[in-house]
C-alpha cells in the first residue's frame, strides 16, 4: 500500500470538499494499495475518508494479500451495497470515480436518502498522471522493449505476407521478451486499410509499394507502452514519401514543444499545424495523443481542447496522422516524458520509412 499516493489523493479530495470518496477502478485501486483484482460483474470498491477511517468492499471470491485497510468481505448472496451504505455518511457528498457500475451505484443512492454523488475521478487521475520515479522506470525499459518489437516486426514485414500473421509474430515477440501480454490488440494495416487509424489485422497481404502501419504495445510489471511506425513494402510513391515525411515532422515538432507549463492544446497544435500547411490537415483526423501508464489510455489526452498545461512526471503519446480513404495511411507514434525543463521521448527507433 501506498500511503503516500493515498495521501496525495486525500489532499486532491480536500482541494474540492470532499471528505470520503468511493474508488472502484481496478486499475486506480492497485495503484493505491497494491491489491489488483478483475472483478467482473462483483462489486469490487475501495472506500478513502479524510479521517484515514478507509475500507476495502471486497468479494470472498477473490483471494487478496494483506493491507492495513480494514476489509468488509460480502459473498455473491450478500448485499454489498447496504454494506456500503451503512459506511458512507449521508450528510456530505460522496465522490466516485467514473467507472462504478450504475447497477451499484443506483441502489446506493437509492438506500441512503439525500446522498449527494460526485464525479470524482480527477482526485485520483490527476495523481495517476503524474508517474514517480519507479514507475519512469518501468515506462522506459517497456518502451525498450517495444522498440525491440517494433525492430522485429518490421524485419519480418516482406511482400505476401498478411496483417494477421504478422500481428502474431508480434504477439510472439513480446512472450519473448518477458512481457506480460500486449497493451493491446496489435494494430497491423496495409495499403488501404492504413486509412482506418483502428484496422483490426485481417489476410490482407502486403503489396510491392504499399504502406504497412504497426501500432503496438506490451506489458510489463503492470505498464504499458505504445508506438506506431509506418514501413513500406519496396520503393513507395513519391506522394506516399512525401506524405509519410510530413508526418514525421509533425510528430518532431509536437515533441520540441512538449516542457512543463505548455497547454497541451498547444502541443497538439504544433503537430496539427504542420500537417494542415501541406493540405492535409481533413486528413488529420483524432487528437494528437493520449495519456498511458497501467492502461494504454489513462484519462487524459493531448487534444485541441485540453487547456491543462503538461507536468513534469506526465508520460503521453506523440502520434499525428495522415488517412486517405481506399488509399493508405501514415501515423508515427512516440511516448514522451514531460521533464524539468522540456521532455525525454522514450522510442528510440528510428521514425524514417
Amino acid at each position: 500500500m501506498s500511503l503516500e499516493r493515498i495521501g496525495r489523493v486525500l489532499e486532491a479530495m480536500r482541494r474540492r470538499g470532499l471528505v470520503q470518496m468511493l474508488v472502484s477502478d481496478p486499475q486506480s485501486i492497485c495503484y493505491l494499495t497494491g491489491v489488483y483484482v478483475e472483478p467482473f460483474e462483483r462489486l469490487f470498491a475501495l472506500y478513502l475518508r479524510a479521517d484515514g477511517r478507509h475500507a476495502f468492499f471486497m468479494n470472498r471470491l477473490f483471494p487478496v494479500p494483506d493491507t492495513d485497510i480494514e476489509t468488509v468481505w460480502h459473498t455473491d448472496t450478500d448485499d454489498p451495497v447496504a454494506a456500503i451504505a451503512g459506511r458512507v455518511n449521508a450528510a456530505t457528498p460522496l465522490g466516485v470515480d467514473k467507472n462504478w457500475p450504475a447497477r451499484f451505484l443506483l441502489p446506493l443512492m437509492q438506500a441512503v436518502p439525500g446522498l449527494r454523488c460526485e464525479l470524482a475521478s480527477a482526485c485520483v487521475d490527476d495523481v495517476r498522471a503524474v508517474k514517480d520515479e519507479a514507475e519512469q522506470a518501468l515506462m522506459r525499459e517497456n518502451s525498450r522493449i517495444n522498440d525491440e518489437v517494433i525492430r522485429r516486426a518490421a524485419a519480418f514485414l516482406r511482400e505476401g505476407v498478411t496483417e494477421r500473421a504478422c500481428a502474431q509474430f508480434i504477439l510472439e515477440q513480446y512472450a519473448l521478451l518477458g512481457c506480460e501480454g500486449p497493451s493491446f490488440a496489435p494494430i497491423v494495416s496495409f495499403g488501404a486499410n492504413a486509412a482506418d487509424p483502428h484496422h483490426a489485422p485481417d489476410d490482407t497481404p502486403l503489396r510491392a509499394g504499399e504502406c504497412a502501419v504497426l501500432d503496438i504495445g506490451g506489458r510489463k510489471g503492470g505498464y504499458c507502452s505504445d508506438m506506431t511506425r509506418t514501413y513500406f513494402c519496396g520503393r513507395p510513391s513519391e506522394k506516399h514519401a512525401a506524405i509519410h515525411d510530413l508526418v514525421r515532422r509533425a510528430n518532431e515538432a509536437a515533441r520540441a514543444a512538449v516542457r512543463p507549463g505548455v497547454p497541451l492544446c498547444d502541443v497538439d497544435r504544433a503537430a496539427r499545424s504542420v500537417i494542415e500547411q501541406a493540405g492535409y490537415g481533413e486528413y488529420f483526423t483524432h487528437r494528437l495523443g493520449h495519456f498511458i501508464g497501467r492502461t494504454e489510455h489513462e484519462q487524459g489526452d493531448v487534444s485541441s481542447a485540453n487547456r491543462a498545461p503538461a507536468r513534469a512526471g506526465m508520460v503521453f503519446s506523440i502520434e499525428p496522422g495522415v488517412y486517405l480513404p481506399g488509399e493508405m495511411g501514415v501515423r508515427v507514434e512516440d511516448l514522451v516524458l514531460v521533464t524539468p525543463d522540456g521532455c525525454e521521448t522514450l522510442n528510440a527507433v528510428d521514425r524514417h520509412y
